[in-house]
């Protein structure tokens, strides 16, 4: 059963990342997440979703935005308009990992941002890493026109996130959506060569208390495999002696476009 375009929905899928220099290194891992219109997350009653309260799935608004637990839509209202975008102005979707049994690392939550007729206009990346710092990008057509399957949008490197990487370069986003199945592409370029390749795939199935309990069957420990992948990945890197970067300090500004 497919959710409606603007209704909460679990999205099923895996992620998959393939790096080719210096040395090869591709992992596929099966992932879930919730993608929550904005507008309707304060009034969300879902069996085993809590938000902003305990349960076995959780979504707190202080782990996104101004990390300070404020409303997740006037602040992302907010940044739209201080970036010139006041005129996107439908409905926001944020697609997250949720915390499972209130643990969470969420490398990437994606925030889509749609005009009044349902169009994607821009989309907001919120990195996080393991050193518990985080960076937004935001991006968008220069013109504001709508985001494409195919349309590739790019974005300077400024955060740190991976210590096999220099913060250097660039990001170069794609965005897809074909019935149920939601895609975003994400390629790290540096040098003129894509250096890393991350593809997030998944279909959406309407947010239930059943397709929770069926996620939690499938993926029970899926929020703390993340960090534990993370780092069984970090030690392949490291035996194939790709170079290690020190960390640098973050960027001054929390959001780049």
């Amino acid at each position: 059963m497919a959710a409606p375009l603007f209704a909460p929905s679990v999205c099923v899928g895996a992620v998959l990342h393939e790096r080719t220099q210096p040395a090869h290194n591709r992992f596929t891992y099966p992932l879930a997440t919730l993608r929550i219109p904005l507008s309707a997350m304060e009034g969300l009653r879902v069996p085993l979703l809590g938000i902003d309260r305990p349960n076995v799935f959780s979504v707190r608004t202080r782990d996104h935005g101004a990390r300070d637990g404020s409303p997740l839509l006037p602040w992302m209202r907010g940044l739209l308009a201080q970036y010139g975008m006041a005129g996107i102005d439908g409905e926001i979707v944020l697609q997250t990992m949720p915390r499972m049994f209130g643990f969470l690392f969420n490398p990437v939550s994606f925030w889509f941002c749609h005009d009044r007729s349902g169009a994607l206009r821009a989309v907001l990346a919120e990195v996080s890493n393991t050193f518990g710092e985080h960076h937004n990008y935001l991006v968008a057509h220069p013109d504001r026109r709508p985001i494409l399957a195919g349309d590739e949008l790019t974005a300077c490197k400024v955060f740190h996130v991976s210590p096999f990487f220099p913060v250097r370069g660039e990001y170069r986003f794609r965005f897809a959506r074909q019935g149920t199945v939601v895609t975003t592409v994400i390629d790290y370029w540096e040098d003129g060569r894509c250096q890393l390749a991350t593809h997030l795939s998944g279909r959406e199935q309407p947010l239930t208390g059943g397709a929770l309990l069926h996620w939690l069957a499938r993926l029970p420990l899926m929020t703390f495999g993340v960090v534990a992948r993370i780092h069984w990945q970090a030690l392949r890197l490291a035996i194939k002696r790709v170079p290690f970067f020190r960390k640098p300090h973050p960027p001054t500004e929390e959001i780049s476009s």
